[in-house]
Parts: C-alpha cells; structure tokens; sequence
C-alpha cells in the first residue's frame, strides 16, 4: 500500500500541482492510515473495505483526536481511494460513504486595537531582529495576509513606493496595499536590518532568519508568541489572529466587505462574512449593556 500512497503523491505534486504544505498533510495521513492497517493484517489496496475504514476513524476518535484532524484525515483518504479508483487499481471505493463528523467552529481570536498596538511596539529595538519582527508584525497587521504567504515573500513582491505587496499561490496572485506604519517598518528593516540577517549575502526572501535563509513557519510562530507574552496579552495567539483582528477592525471601521474578500483572498463571501457577524455582534453588545438598566 506505501508504494500506491508515494504513487499517489507524486501525481499530487506533478498533475494536480498541489502546495507543499497539502503533499506533507496527506502522505502523513495516509501512511498512518497504512500503519493501522497493517497492523490489522491489509497490506493491499484492494483489501481495503469501509468496514477496516471505519475502524481506522474510530481508532481516531478513541485517542481523542480532534474532529478537524479527523475530517483532514477523511479527506486525505476519500482523495486516496478515488484516485485509485480511477486509476483501475480497486473495482470500488471503500471511502465513498464515509461521513465527516460535524466540525464545530469556534469563534476566531480577535484582538482589540489596544491590543494589537501594544503587541507591535513590543519589538522596539535597533537590532536587525527587531527591525525585522517589527516589519513583518506591521505587515502581517496591515495586510491581513496568511503567515505562509508572509514568510514566502520575495523582495520584488514588495513595492515600497505605492505601498503595495503581491501574494501568488499556484492558482491566482492578489495585490494587497499597505499603510505608512507598515511602509515605515518595511523602509527601517531595509535599510538597516535585512543586509545584516543575510551577512552581504543574497537572497530572493524578503524576510529571512538570523542565519540568512529563509523564515519559517514555526520560526515565526515562536517571534509571535514571544512578543504577545511579552505585552502580557492573555488571549492565545497565533499568526493567524493579526489576520482575523485585520478583517475584524476593517469592517468595523466600514471597509467594503467585498474589498476586504480581495485582500484576505477569500473565494467564498461566506467565509469573510463571518467577521461581519462577530462585529455586529459586539456592537449590539456594547448597545446593549450602555442602555439596559442591568446591563
């Protein structure tokens, strides 16, 4: 089964041009999957039945997985067998009825704009690290862009003079605009932080780690943390929030939420619909408890 999973990968990777990040999530799942079917006695795919399926999620569940994790898993599986399927190498799908469980939502961590201030000053120095925390903070804020799509920007992405950045995935790219704090962060980290991160050596990455190369995800997850303990922020934090506080105080403040689907890069209005839901929400709260006698 592990030679018809790599077989898979790779028509991921050459056919379907999938990022990076979507190739590792489902070899991973996938080689779990053949892991707990071995020890089941199924080392073929053609062995492989919704009964052994079923016992694989609920294996899941029984070490209390999350159901995100649990439906990340169902995908990468349904994903598997239809493409064996197709491929002529199984008669029927085994995955094909398999259910999802519900996935509860939770409401996203949005920060206030005192907090998101004393969050950006935090990195306040003139060393090259500063310069750089502080200019991807800024911009992350000011852009509302993901975290993968900040670590791989590459210095001609960014237009300092018209304050734009340009995010690219394989499908599309989007031009998002940039304030004059963020420009002003940016111009600092240029000019005396970037050239000694990278020690006069060269380097498409805007942002880079202290050994020159590029950012990456955990490295800039543990500079996030860092600072927001650091302003004593109670909330948990995690690159994501600067973009969830970024759609939030948009539309509070009366952006258009079809402009604020442009810059998130959102394919569905429902999706950046839900920050509208949660700033209405707390306007009829602040409504509410300024004019109930109890409230």
């Amino acid at each position: 089964m592990v030679a018809d999973i790599n077989h898979f990968i790779i028509y991921l990777r050459e056919i379907k041009k999938t990022s990076k990040n979507t190739e590792v999530s489902y070899q991973r799942d996938l080689m779990q999957l053949a892991s707990f079917l071995e020890r089941q006695g199924i080392t073929e795919v053609d062995k492989v039945t919704k009964t052994s399926l079923t016992s694989y999620v609920l294996h899941l569940e029984k070490e209390g997985k999350a159901t995100t994790t649990i439906s990340r898993c169902l995908a990468s599986m349904k994903a598997f067998f239809h493409f064996e399927c197709q491929e002529g190498r199984i008669r029927k799908d085994p995955a094909e009825l398999l259910k999802a469980p519900k996935v509860e939502k939770k409401a996203p961590t949005i920060l206030t704009v005192d907090e998101v201030n004393s969050l950006l000053s935090q990195p306040n120095g003139e060393s090259p690290k500063e310069l750089r925390d502080r200019a991807m903070l800024e911009l992350l804020y000011a852009t509302g862009i993901r975290v993968s799509e900040l670590i791989h920007l590459k210095r001609t992405d960014m237009n300092l003079s018209i304050g734009y950045i340009t995010c690219r995935d394989e499908h599309k790219e989007r031009m998002v605009p940039f304030g004059k704090v963020a420009k002003l962060a940016l111009s600092a980290y240029m000019e005396r932080g970037r050239g000694h991160l990278l020690r006069n050596q060269e380097s498409e990455w805007l942002f880079t780690n202290c050994n020159g190369k590029s950012m990456s995800r955990q490295g800039f997850w543990k500079i996030i943390k860092f600072y927001g303990d650091k302003a004593g922020i109670k909330a948990d934090i995690t690159p994501h929030t600067l973009r969830h506080s970024f759609a939030a105080h948009l539309l509070r403040n009366g952006a258009d939420i079809h402009a604020v689907q442009a810059m998130l890069g959102h394919s569905d209005m429902a999706t950046t619909q839900m920050y509208m839901n949660y700033t209405q929400g707390e306007d009829l709260r602040r409504a509410y408890t300024g004019a109930h006698p109890r409230g």
